[in-house]
Parts: structure tokens; sequence; C-alpha cells
């Protein structure tokens, strides 16, 4: 069963006690379990579970005819994928050891708090589906490419990090537990976003918000909505962006920016799907699935204390690293001419073809716009194209426009990127213009041109030298 069911499936109360009965069944009903179902026989007990699936069983341990204990002997033989939450009076240490070794997943005291109840029967939920979800990713990481690649048809690759991440996709995609994408700006978190929406088949719309910029109360206000009259110039009420959500996906990018009092917020919908719209007093359920996305390194903004610690671990149940373009340049050829004939149906002109000549240009420059760059860059060229064939000098130019970019992300000029590279023996220049000659023509795949451009000369300079080395090496 796909792991979305899962946590839609009902939960099965079964105690001798019809008060209990009622009374829990309302409590979970309002907690968001849209499905229970109640039973006062636990003879009754295995039969409905022959005759239809169940999520999660709550069963109270002494009961007339047949035990809790001897009941729940029988479930855990022929339904070991239930989770088992026991409930008794008896407040007795070895009694509730005896129910855990025979396969519960819980136990709870009576008379059971509200609260207990709700955050045992949610534990076994998310349990179930996470070791659904595990045994799904396993099958899926076994494989070499998607089972679904219709589902990703958006997202132009031929680079192996990304078929893993797609399978990745794949095995969580039907989890309503949330996602967490980081990446660099401009590397397509959103395509990701949409990718896994796609693959989830939730039956509601992938709503994207970018929050950042957004202060708590338009955070709250966009998100929640509000009720009439709860600040000046609120004639009626509001739904926000969540409540039209439904049952899809809501994608939050830029989460990094978020305000500490709004990651409080959405803090309380991650864990018990409740929120509040502004000037209301009563909650809101939520069955959403939240996705989100942040160029920061969220992980340094927890140690810094900018970002909760308790929201960061719970939104990256799942996490997708996405790679930046640099560390995927195999798929630079088949990227450029997608956006080259993306531009020039834009603008209403045949697509010029492109020079193999520009894949080397392209293939030594970082990118440290990523794939939006790119995609400028194309857009560039084809609008200033005249020829049937692209010119590569409005791509020379955006890449001089560029410094270099070291590890840590600073910009360097052509001196400072050398420095610190030489050995303690210092090469003699000749020594130097040799390596360097061998260097851009082994990064230009042999093309001259290409490797001149490197080195800032012209074809013809780098002509000279190489004719005057093979010279002295004749």
């Amino acid at each position: 069963m796909p792991c979305k069911d899962l946590g839609n499936l009902p939960i099965l109360l079964v105690d001798d006690e019809a008060q209990l009965l009622h009374s829990a069944s309302l409590v979970l009903r309002s907690a968001g379990f849209a499905q229970v179902l109640t039973l006062d026989d636990s003879r009754a007990v295995l039969t409905l579970l022959a005759n239809r699936p169940v999520g999660v069983i709550v069963l109270d341990l002494t009961m007339p005819h047949l035990s809790g204990k001897a009941l729940l002997e029988q479930i855990t033989a022929e339904y070991p994928e239930i989770p088992v939450i026991m409930m008794t009076a008896t407040n007795d240490l070895q009694t509730a050891v005896l129910c855990m070794r025979s396969g519960a997943s819980d136990y709870l005291l009576k008379p059971v708090e509200q609260s207990c109840l709700v955050a045992a029967v949610r534990r076994a939920v998310e349990g179930r589906v996470l070791r659904a979800e595990f045994l799904s990713l396993k099958d899926r990481l076994l494989t070499n490419s998607p089972h679904e690649p219709g589902g990703f048809a958006d997202i132009v690759t031929q680079s192996p990090a990304m078929f893993a991440i797609f399978r990745y996709i794949e095995a969580i995609a039907a989890s309503p537990q949330p996602v967490l994408i980081t990446g660099e700006t401009g590397a397509g978190k959103e395509l990701i976003a949409r990718a896994l929406h796609r693959a989830s088949g939730r039956p509601g719309d992938l709503v994207a918000v970018n929050v950042a910029g957004l202060d708590d109360t338009l955070f709250s206000d966009t998100l929640f909505g509000h009720a009439k009259g709860s600040f000046t110039g609120a004639e009626r009420a509001r739904d926000g962006l969540l409540a039209s959500t439904g049952e899809g996906t809501l994608f939050l990018d830029e989460i990094g920016d978020l305000s500490i009092a709004s990651q409080v917020k959405l803090l309380r919908l991650l864990q018990d799907g409740s929120f509040y719209p502004i000037g209301a007093d009563r909650p809101r359920q939520s069955r959403a699935r939240i996705v989100v996305a942040t160029h920061c390194d969220v992980r340094r903004q927890v140690e810094l204390g900018t970002f909760r610690k308790d929201l960061y671990f719970r939104l990256r149940t799942h996490h997708i690293q996405l790679p930046p373009l640099r560390e995927r340049r195999e798929d630079l050829p088949q990227l450029t001419l997608h956006f080259v004939e993306k531009a020039a149906d834009s603008l209403g002109k045949p697509a010029p073809s492109v020079p193999p000549a520009l894949f080397q240009w392209l293939h030594n420059y970082a990118f440290p716009g990523n794939i939006r760059e790119l995609e400028g860059m194309a857009f560039d060229a084809v609008a200033r194209s005249q020829g049937a064939v692209l010119s590569l000098q409005s791509f020379k130019e955006a890449i001089a426009d560029q410094a270099p970019i070291n590890a840590d992300g600073d910009v360097m000029d052509g001196m400072t990127a050398l420095s610190g590279n030489f050995p303690e023996c210092l090469p003699t220049l000749k020594e130097a213009e040799e390596s360097l000659i061998a260097e851009a023509l082994q990064r230009a795949q042999g093309n001259q041109g290409v490797a001149a451009g490197l080195l800032g000369i012209s074809r013809q300079a780098l002509n000279k030298r190489l004719i005057r080395r093979d010279a002295e090496n004749f």
C-alpha cells in the first residue's frame, strides 16, 4: 500500500466501555484523524481486520471474552505491520513490559489524558509510515533511474547525481512528512518541489510562497488568513493559502529568512497540523504537505541562534541537497541546447545552431548563478544572434564580467586565485608559461581558440608560443 494511504487509514479503538470509546473517538477526530472506528467486543477485531485495513489499534488490556493481551498476540502474529497501543487501569511495570515484549508499540495508563492519547496515536502513525518509506527507499535506490521518468520531464539532466535525487523523490513522495530542499540560488529548487508534488499524487495543487521579507504578521495572514474584525480593515474573514492548498503541497521558498516568531507558528503546524487565523481563538486543521527550500546553511543558522533547532530537525525529516551546476557539468550541452531552443521559441525566431566551442567555454566556468545564470546567457545570446550560428561573443562577455569565486564564495581577482598555489620552489617564467598553456589546452579539450581565451591572449599569440615550444623541443 502506498505510504500516503497508510497515513489516512482509520484508527481502531477497542474497549468494553462505551463511554470511553465515544470520548476517545471525539478527541481523535478533533485532532485531525478523520476516520475512527470503535468496537466494544474484542472477539470482533480479527474479523474486522480481515475485511478492511486499519492504521493503528488502541486496545484495552482487560476485557471480557477475549483479553487484550491474548488479542495483542494474535494481532502481532497475523498483522505485524499494524502498531498496537495498549490501555489499562493497572499501573504495573511488569504488565507494561510484558505488553511491549508481546509487540505493543506503546502503553497508556487509564484515565488517559487527551494529549497523551493523541500523541501516542500520532507517533504510531508516523512510525508506520516511516517504516514503509524505508522499505520503499531501499527498493528505489537499487535501481539506476526513476520508475516514472515522465514525472521529471521538466528537469533537463543526464547527471547520475540528479537521477539519484529522482529516485529518492519517488521513495518519499507519498510521505506526509515535510521535506527540506537545500541548494545554491538558481540550482532549480522549485522545479524539484514541483516534481515531488507530481510524484506524490496528492489531490490538491502545489501552492508556492516566497517567505523572504515577510514579517510575522504578513506571514500569518498570507498562510493562515484572518477572522473578520481581527484588525483595522479586516471587514470580512479571509482564508489563507494553507486553507486553499487543501490536501495539496505548500511550498515555502527561502525558509532561512523566516523570523523566529513565524518559525514557532510553522513548528506548531508541522507538529499537529493546527494553525490559528489572525484573530481566531479556535485552531483549524490542515492536511497539506509542507515542502520548504533555502539557499542558506540552516545548520549554521541553528548554531548562531537565528533558526530554531527543533524546527530544523522537524523540517529535515526528508532532505534533498541539490548539487550546483558546476558539479553536474555533463548537463551543460543538453541544458544549453534546451535554453537556446526555448529562447528562440519565445522570441519567435529560428533556433540558431550551437558551435561545439561554446560547450568548451562553458565547461571552464564556475556558474555562480547556476542554471538560472546559464538560461539568462542563452536568452541574451539568442536575442542578439543575427545569423544561423549562435555567436560566442555574448557568452564571453558574460563570463568576463564574473570574477572567480573561491570555495568560501568570495570573489577573487586573477592574482588572488593563484596565490597559495605555488610550490616551495618557484618555477621559472618559461616553466610557468608551458604549464599554463598545457592546462588551458587540456581544459579546452585541445581547442586553441578556447585555450587562448582562457589565457587572455589572441589565438595567434598562442599559436606563436606553441610553434616556439615545439621548435625548442625538436
